[in-house]
């Protein structure tokens, strides 16, 4: 049994290929794509070479290589744009909503924002009331400052 092993090295190699494809779809951040990409130079190096230690060294170094040479080319291709994206806080700036709790001269009311309530005071410190639209402004903690559309 370990004849065949011995023999047939590569099909292990394409197993620790596979079974790392198969982690890298549970993450996507291609860390461990690069350890799939030398397992697969290692299973083509068994073909011209029975030496488990040059398949060893083989698998290290195209491992490596792809983790300094693949990885970041292949992040900045599948990732480009996302930095400009907004989220969170960022996001709602420039949204509109409705004022759900009135905003008296110099405090603080709520306004409603895709279903979301929010703690507001407004631009001017002036009052504004309820039902009116209103735009997000800006956002200090969880108080949004808003302005009358």
């Amino acid at each position: 049994m370990i004849e065949y092993f011995a023999a047939h090295l590569w099909q292990a190699w394409a197993l620790v290929a596979l079974i790392c494809l198969i982690l890298e779809l549970t993450n996507g951040d291609f860390f461990i794509m690069c350890f799939a990409i030398g397992g697969v130079c290692a299973a083509i190096a068994s073909a011209f070479t029975d030496s488990l230690i040059v398949q060893i060294l083989i698998f290290v170094v195209f491992a490596l290589l792809s983790l300094v040479f693949v990885r970041p080319k292949a992040l900045k291709y599948l990732h480009k744009g996302e930095d400009s994206r907004l989220s969170n806080a960022d996001a709602l700036i420039g949204r509109e909503g409705k004022v759900s709790e009135e905003i008296p001269a110099d405090g603080y009311g709520r306004v409603l924002i895709d279903g979301d309530d929010w703690k507001a005071c407004s631009t001017d410190n002036g009052n504004i009331a309820k039902g009116t639209k209103v735009r997000v402004v800006k956002m200090e903690s969880i108080i949004i400052t808003v302005e009358k559309i």
